[in-house]
């Protein structure tokens, strides 16, 4: 009896191994992720590699990148704004605030806090062609968590659409005139946007200087019976962060959603556009991986964006599409929420503290914020826009860059978008360095306004 004991009791044993080595190597299915055994070959100087240089200390003003300078052997820290030195811990005295830009590094401790299930290794092999087994050049992989991206987050209709993907949004916004414009160059069609407005529909208009479509302005100033128009519908609008639905002109649009996402504005539903644009940049703060894609519903417009992409760079760059789909994964992990709920408090809490600021001032005022019903957070929240829109409203500051920038404030004036130059933007969404600085200086420009200093 008692060696039919062991005997039984060994090949439990044996079993419950099996079935343990079994969920350790495959998983527990086809919807697993890859499984990562214990013992690395190739990758193990690469993953060191990269551990030794996140480790450089840059006194947390700054990052040394595996791209980056080396000196004596040791790489060279990367310093922020006015920020100095080896380790990047001298501060600059007397520094100007920069809130120019639109560099989103303010999401950089949400990637900090998930290293590890967002670093990327790449093998000195990997994909070498032009084109992936399925696609000639988009993954579809990518693809399928894009539409999932999507239906979470509950800002586009994707089922029955068509993903094209860019270098960047700002290669998109060019492919779409391209796509809707005219083919009889005798007769281009007008390409018009709603002032304030991003300069690059201005500009790169004008600098592809096509017979097919030329750049005609404003929308309000648009007073002909012409229906051959392109108009540029930005929703949230940058720089303001209102949303819109509707065309001004009723012609084809490009809707440019690059800031439509949870963070930025209440989500009220779904857009479903005929061509909509959206950016990896504003959505997760990688702008340097230059990711956008655009979701249509033509066939025949598709085809000539893809065309388009093609004809430029014979497509997006397989290491781009795959670090994209990295931080897609950690950014839907359980339905969205810790990634936008991290997103939206960086941005809830800069705009209390600015909208704190500036209503201790005559001097200065910024755009109003509406509350609006979130469908994703599922309750109604105040707006939180990448950009703040200052108004300077004394009469004599018809300038209000300068008169920023004479407080130490570097911004961008409101010609740059079309407006008035009593309107100056400031970036809300670069490092906590730069809010930081921004949120001193101005302090410092209402209380001396409040004093009765003045600085110009």
């Amino acid at each position: 009896m008692k060696k039919y004991c062991y005997g039984i009791c060994f090949l439990i044993s044996v079993a419950i191994n099996i079935l343990f080595s079994i969920h350790l190597y495959v998983g527990d299915g086809p919807n697993q992720e890859i499984s990562c055994r214990s013992s690395l070959t190739w990758s193990e100087k690469a993953a060191a590699e990269a551990e030794a240089v996140a480790a450089t200390s840059c006194s947390s003003h700054g990052r040394a990148f595996l791209d980056g300078s080396i000196s004596d052997g040791q790489p060279v820290c990367e310093c922020y704004g006015c920020y100095s030195g080896t380790d990047c811990s001298e501060l600059s005295p007397g520094c100007a605030a920069d809130a120019n830009s639109g560099d989103p590094i303010y999401l950089e401790p949400f990637w900090m806090q998930n290293a590890a299930d967002t670093a990327v290794v790449i093998s000195g092999w990997h994909r070498m062609s032009y084109e992936y087994a399925d696609d000639p050049m988009m993954s579809p992989e990518l693809d399928k968590y894009i539409r999932k991206l999507h239906s979470v987050a509950g800002n586009a209709i994707t089922q029955d659409r068509y993903i094209v993907f860019g270098v960047g949004s700002s290669q998109l916004l060019s492919a779409a005139v391209y796509a809707l414009s005219s083919q009889n160059s005798s007769s281009p069609s007008n390409v018009l946007a709603s002032t304030p407005f991003y300069h690059l529909y201005k500009d790169q208009t004008r600098l592809f200087n096509s017979k097919n479509f030329v750049y005609r302005g404003d929308t309000n100033s648009w007073q002909t019976n012409n229906t051959d128009v392109i108009e540029f519908v930005t929703s949230p609008t940058n720089p303001g962060g209102e949303l819109k639905k509707k065309s001004v002109t009723g012609g084809k649009t490009i809707h440019d959603h690059a800031y439509f996402w949870p963070q930025f504005t209440p989500i009220p539903g779904p857009s479903d556009h005929d061509l909509m644009i959206f950016s990896l940049s504003k959505l997760t703060g990688h702008a340097g991986t230059r990711f956008g894609w655009a979701i249509i519903k033509d066939k025949d417009v598709y085809d000539k964006v893809l065309n388009y992409i093609y004809l430029a760079n014979a497509g997006i760059s397989k290491d781009t599409q795959l670090r994209a789909l990295k931080v897609l994964k950690v950014a839907m992990k359980a339905d969205g929420k810790p990634f936008f709920e991290f997103a939206y408090n960086q941005m809830s809490d800069r705009w209390n503290r600015l909208t704190s600021v500036f209503s201790k001032s005559t001097r200065f005022s910024i755009q109003r914020r509406h509350p609006l019903h979130c469908n994703f957070f599922h309750q109604t929240r105040q707006p939180s826009p990448a950009y703040a829109w200052v108004r300077c409203e004394r009469q004599e500051d018809n300038d209000c860059a300068a008169v920023l920038k004479a407080g130490k404030i570097i911004g961008q004036s409101g010609s740059t978008f079309s407006a008035k130059d009593r309107y100056a933007r400031l970036s809300l969404i670069k490092s906590q360095d730069d809010f930081e600085l921004l949120m001193q200086r101005l302090t410092e420009l209402v209380s001396l306004e409040n004093h009765n200093i003045e600085i110009m």
